[in-house]
């Protein structure tokens, strides 16, 4: 895994990250049936309507899009359609599993699997974006992608998170993950809340924030069906389906790797009040289930997703520390502060 410093205007951070994947654009995601089922819809109704909702509500993600096209040498119809792969499309290779919770001393803990293609696990990077207007911020990337939809903390010291969800409703509305990239330039918990539940919205995140300062955890659940918001009083885990019970009746896909994570964590929170760091990154190490871990390095696994890294965030009152852990579990592959 990379790590690299991008700084600039809108177009050219985008350009900058479509340099950093474009390897990994034209030689493996090409080649995915997942790419070649999203942008076989670059020209369909619903893409030309979100990206005229992009276009006239985010005009610098819009920017940033145009520029990742420009950096990639690949046409921005392809690249916004991947973009909007969970608005596309109900299954993506996006998994996840997120902790959270709260140390005995007070300081706050959010932890995080991200899951992917397997074959991109040498073509992620962390990034440190400083962009010319708006938040700098530090987040996994993965190639041809805009930030903000995986793990990512901002210059304020709000913590995002975000999980895949497979709901099957998908309206016309604001593509997910550019709600999570405008969610990066919140200044506060609140703020990013009331950018992430937007209406209308097209495709499925769940969402764990948290921000240095504040003791407040929230779990987030956005779908085009309606969004809930969910402020975390105890240890709490999510994998890649809708658990509020407010969501009952969103229908979605719950994958046998979804449900198995999720058991796990159920009955990993029984046991637990409290949740540090080590904690944290323990069950997200976690391989009970030798078919359907928590833990995901199988060649055969039947999302077609591997654990590409483990970011663990610890909230205090003026700094957040942040670790990222790949197959070296010991000791973590980058680490920084944000203050």
């Amino acid at each position: 895994m990379k790590k690299i410093a991008i700084h600039g205007s809108a177009f050219e951070i985008g350009q900058q990250l479509g340099e950093f994947g474009r390897d990994a654009w034209h030689q493996k995601l090409t080649l995915t049936a997942l790419w070649q089922t999203v942008t076989a819809m670059k020209d369909a109704d619903q893409t030309v309507a979100m990206r005229a909702l992009v276009q006239a509500h985010y005009p610098l993600i819009w920017q940033e899009l145009e520029g990742l096209a420009a950096g990639l040498q690949a046409p921005i119809e392809e690249v916004f359609a991947w973009n909007c792969r969970g608005d596309l499309v109900r299954s993506t290779s996006d998994g996840c599993t997120t902790v959270a919770g709260q140390r005995a001393d007070g300081v706050l803990t959010i932890a995080h699997n991200e899951d992917g293609f397997p074959q991109l696990r040498d073509d992620c990077a962390i990034v440190s974006i400083s962009p010319d207007s708006g938040m700098a911020f530090t987040s996994f990337a993965y190639p041809g992608s805009i930030c903000g939809h995986t793990v990512a903390v901002n210059e304020k010291g709000v913590v995002n998170t975000v999980n895949n969800i497979r709901a099957l409703y998908r309206p016309e509305g604001v593509p997910r993950q550019i709600l999570a990239r405008a969610a990066l330039n919140a200044a506060t918990l609140d703020e990013a809340i009331a950018i992430l539940t937007t209406s209308p919205r097209a495709g499925s995140f769940h969402h764990t924030l948290g921000q240095m300062g504040d003791s407040r955890l929230f779990s987030v659940e956005a779908t085009g069906s309606g969004c809930s918001v969910t402020p975390l009083t105890a240890v709490f885990a999510h994998a890649n389906h809708l658990i509020h019970p407010q969501l009952d009746d969103v229908e979605q896909v719950i994958t046998a790797s979804s449900g198995s994570r999720q058991q796990r964590l159920i009955e990993w929170l029984e046991t637990q009040t409290q949740l540090d760091g080590d904690a944290a990154k323990a069950i997200l190490s976690d391989q009970h289930d030798a078919v359907l871990p928590i833990y995901r390095l199988s060649p055969n696994d039947p999302d077609e997703e591997n654990t590409l890294a483990t970011a663990v965030f610890t909230l205090h009152a003026k700094q957040v520390d942040w670790q990222i852990f790949t197959l070296t579990r010991d000791e973590p592959e980058f680490k920084g502060t944000i203050s």
